[in-house]
């Protein structure tokens, strides 16, 4: 199995409640859930990490494209969110990403970064087939 990145992410809960601790290489981040559901909102909650995944990934992507093309890029701001349908006999997740672009782009330009965006790293993982491999570790 080759490994996308170079070292795992360390998940720690201990002690308080739902507080997450995440250590990801050299940076740290901290998870939790809004008080409503028992936590303390002392950090963002899963979902909002992984829709900061797809957003940071689709505006890396997007960074990375306009810059070799030498397009004039000088914002992208996405905004994401999540929603649960019913589509006939299941219930299906839908991440809405909108995308504001900032530069002198004509509209062909600005299509091409949407598809950009929509061919990232993180939306193909998401879009494509996953699988969860869970053991436990002694």
């Amino acid at each position: 199995m080759d490994f996308i990145l170079d070292k795992d992410i360390l998940i720690s809960s201990q002690g308080e409640n739902y507080l997450t601790h995440i250590q990801l290489a050299n940076h740290q981040l901290i998870a939790d859930e809004p008080e409503s559901k028992g936590g303390k909102d002392k950090g963002s909650n899963p979902y909002q990490l992984l829709l900061a995944s797809l957003g940071s990934c689709s505006a890396i992507t997007i960074r990375m494209y306009a810059q070799n093309k030498k397009w004039d890029v000088h914002l992208v701001d996405i905004k994401l969110n999540l929603a649960q349908v019913q589509r006939e006999n299941e219930k299906i997740t839908v991440i809405v990403r909108k995308i504001s672009l900032g530069g002198n782009l004509t509209s062909e330009q600005k299509e091409r970064l949407l598809a950009v965006a929509k061919a990232c790293p993180v939306a193909k993982i998401l879009t494509g087939s996953v699988e969860i491999e869970s053991s436990l570790e002694n």
